[in-house]
């Protein structure tokens, strides 16, 4: 089976989650950085998704009816 693009963003922020705990916020802001820096605009357009998902993950939000939710837009 595969992952709709949706469930690996999520798969991504839970395991910067898993890997990097407290310092997970952190290390995205650090990895946008960088990707911003090279030019990479489809890495930080992933990575601001991922950001948002972990925000979401550590109690920054609400997820809405359709599992998305007005922070991720």
């Amino acid at each position: 089976m595969t992952m709709t693009s949706e469930q690996h963003i999520w798969a991504c922020a839970l395991a910067v989650e898993k890997q990097h705990g407290a310092r997970a916020p952190l290390f995205v802001a650090e990895r946008l950085g960088s990707l911003a820096r090279a030019g990479d605009e489809e890495g930080v357009v992933m990575w601001k998704a991922i950001a948002a998902r972990l925000d979401l993950l550590r109690g920054g939000g609400q997820p809405c009816r359709d599992g998305l939710c007005d922070k991720l837009s």
